[in-house]
């Protein structure tokens, strides 16, 4: 049948998600960064993703194009669901020392002397953490080089107080972070990364595996990089 649907332009697309999460039937989803009807059935031609859209890359057309089928998207939103549900409830199995865990901030000491930790979660290398733990979602994300914390004094109320703590060093793992961070930054909702690196140059590898992963997952993700020399002095 002939029918008003929904046409995406991807050469306007700029890969924000803004459609997807408009679009109430789920007929819409982000591949390779850049959003794409994924069923004619799921599309009710009604087009509540439009106006979400920053860069006009959506219009109608009528073409040739299978009838909505509203049993058909209620069990495709039902399977989704479902599966979401599943992807925040890990299931643990190894180290004890690397199980997923959320903590309250320390409380002040009674010494004077004693500054209260920050840290929200457990663990927090970049290699031990699992992707799917339900602290990564809506949550403001600090990647730090772990040399950081020992440069600058007052690392963790400046820069862990609120976020979630992911730390790492690239030369000392030897290993490309970017495809583990890709999956961290497209399974949950990160408001806003900051990432702290030293001026050495091998901190560059940190910073261009955070880039290269917000690229990959096909989100806007704000990213701040704050630079610190060995002497403690924010560059």
């Amino acid at each position: 049948m002939v029918r008003r649907v929904i046409e995406i332009n991807e050469e306007k697309c700029n890969g924000c998600g803004l459609c997807v999460k408009a679009c109430h039937e789920g007929a819409i989803a982000l591949v390779n960064g850049k959003a794409k009807l994924m069923r004619d059935d799921y599309c009710d031609g009604l087009g509540d993703c439009l106006p979400n859209c920053p860069v006009n890359a959506i219009s109608f057309i009528e073409r040739e194009a299978a009838a909505y089928d509203e049993a058909a998207v209620k069990e495709h939103l039902a399977k989704r669901n479902a599966k979401q549900k599943e992807a925040r409830t890990p299931v643990f199995h190894g180290c004890p020392g690397s199980m997923a865990r959320s903590m309250k901030p320390a409380a002040p000491s009674a010494s004077c002397d004693s500054v209260p930790s920050q840290l929200s979660q457990w663990p927090v290398q970049i290699k031990l953490v699992a992707p799917n733990a339900p602290y990564f979602n809506d949550c403001d994300l600090l990647i730090a080089a772990d040399c950081t914390a020992y440069a600058y004094g007052n690392f963790h109320n400046d820069f862990i107080k609120n976020r979630v703590t992911l730390i790492g060093c690239p030369k000392l793992d030897d290993i490309d972070y970017s495809e583990k961070l890709s999956v961290i930054f497209s399974e949950n909702n990160i408001r806003s990364i900051t990432l702290t690196r030293m001026t050495v140059p091998c901190c560059g590898g940190l910073a261009m595996a955070v880039e290269k992963a917000i690229a990959a997952s096909g989100k806007n993700i704000p990213l701040q990089i704050v630079t610190i020399s060995p002497d403690g002095t924010l560059v």
